[in-house]
Formats: C-alpha cells, structure tokens, sequence
C-alpha cells in the first residue's frame, strides 16, 4: 500500500530494532527499518516518517484537501445516482470497517519502498459505490493512525492522497468501460481488470512520486521503487478475481437488491 521506506534487510527479515535506534536512523534519514514501538511490532503499510519531512511535507496537505475534494464530489454523484445520504453514511461506516480490517488483517509483505497489500478498492467501488469507498478508505486510514499507529498520522496527507486519487480515476473509468445498461453485477473479467488496474496503477505512481520528492533519483532510490511497482502489479492477479466471486455471490444473494447496504448500480442500469 502506500509506501514505507524501508531497507530491504530491515523490512524483510522482521528483525525488531529498539525504539531509539530507530528514532537515531530516522534522525540520519537512512533508510527506515522495522521499529518496535512501545514493546509492539509496527506494521509497514503506510508512509514512513522521514520519507517525506521538514518543509516538503507542506505538499501533502494540498494534495489531501484536493483529495478530501474528490471524495466530496464522489459523495455528490453517488447521491446523484439515486442513493441518499443516510444510505451513503451506512455505506461508508460498512466499508470504513472493511478498510480497517483489510490493512490490520489480510496478508502484506515488503518489497522496495513500500509494501504490497491487498486494498480491494475495485471491490467497494463496485458493491458500494465511489463515495462510500472514498470515506471508507479515508476514514479507515485514520482510525487505524488514531488506534493502532498514531507515528503515521504526520503522513495521513500523503497515504489518503495516494488511496483517493486513484478511486477517483478508477471512478471515471468506469463510466467509460461499463455500459450505462451493464449492472455491475453482470461486469466482465477483463472490465473488472481493468478498473482494479487502474486503481492499483494509481497507487504505484503516487507512492513513486513521494519517494522521489522525499529522496530523489538516487539508484538505490529508483531500484526499491522499480520492484515495488513490479511486485505490486501480482495484486493483479488476486483482485479481480475476488471482484468476481463478491459480484457472483451477489448475484445469487436477490435479498441484497433491495439493501441499503449495496449501491443501486449494483443490480440495475445507471439511471
């Protein structure tokens, strides 16, 4: 997910490093290792600190009031699309939890920069719609910062901008792809890789764009985010697929098509 600097060594191995080395290799911005932080194993899921720090990190709270912005008219056209906003607010507390629990419990593993994790954006696009799936994602970062890793909340701008810009063009795509007739129950394989690529593709690019502006075009710099790109590119293979089974267990469960619980889009033609 977005990235985490983290030597190769550190990431992979798990090795536990007290919590002031890890503060003293912070302070020389090297590259980041596993840190125990008061007695707990921190999970690299996120941007680290010292990835992005001092004056730089102003840009990302331009690009997460920007972001927030697209969530807003996210929100907007899901309403426009026949769901009310009570609907949206049960919508978006269901995916908030999902969210949460895609990063504390589905497997993730390091490589490069960052780690690869299965975020299954396509999927609450599709069940949920684009506003629910832009507040879940938002809102689930932060309950996991606030709870579970309050040393991720300086980088909150950074990983909400890197999870919501993309739903947003993978929104966009949508309506290119899926004929306004198609329920998304009825999508194709290759329309659901198509969406979950897009998805997947925008994280990539977001999460090389804050490595290169926080630590520039060094070789070492450039290879850690050529193998992160390559690996997270094999949650193509995983995605879609859970697109589908989600999408064919709708289709056999009728009780959902008159839920709050699921967009309208999901059963019938885009009004």
């Amino acid at each position: 997910m977005p990235l985490a600097m983290n030597g190769w060594e550190g990431a992979n191995s798990r090795r536990p490093a007290s919590q002031e080395t890890c503060h003293r290799q912070q302070a020389q911005a090297r590259p980041l290792t596993l840190c125990r932080t008061m007695g707990a194993e921190r999970n690299i899921m996120h941007i680290e600190p010292g990835v992005v720090d001092g004056a730089k990190i102003v840009l990302s709270y331009a690009t997460a009031a920007g972001a927030f912005g697209l969530a807003a008219k996210m929100v907007a056209d899901t309403v426009k699309a026949g769901s009310s906003l009570p609907e949206v607010a049960v919508r978006s507390a269901v995916t908030t939890a999902l969210v949460f629990s895609f990063f504390e419990v589905l497997p993730h593993y390091p490589v490069g920069v960052s780690e690869v994790h299965l975020i299954l954006g396509s999927t609450l696009f599709l069940v949920f719609g684009a506003g629910p799936a832009a507040i879940g994602l938002a809102l689930g970062l932060l309950v996991q910062g606030l709870f579970l890793a309050p040393f991720d909340l300086p980088q909150y701008g950074m990983n909400v901008t890197t999870l919501l810009v993309p739903l947003f063009a993978m929104s966009k795509l949508a309506g290119r792809i899926v004929r306004a007739e198609t329920a998304y129950k009825d999508v194709s394989y290759w329309q659901a890789l198509s969406l979950s690529t897009s998805f997947q593709a925008g994280i990539v690019g977001w999460v090389a764009f804050w490595a290169l502006y926080g630590h520039g075009f060094s070789a070492a710099n450039l290879s850690s985010i050529a193998s992160f790109g390559a690996a997270y590119m094999s949650v193509l293979l995983v995605e879609p697929l859970v697109d589908l089974a989600i999408l064919a267990l709708a289709k056999s469960w009728h009780r959902l098509k008159a839920s709050s619980l699921v967009q309208p889009r999901l059963y019938a033609a885009a009004r």
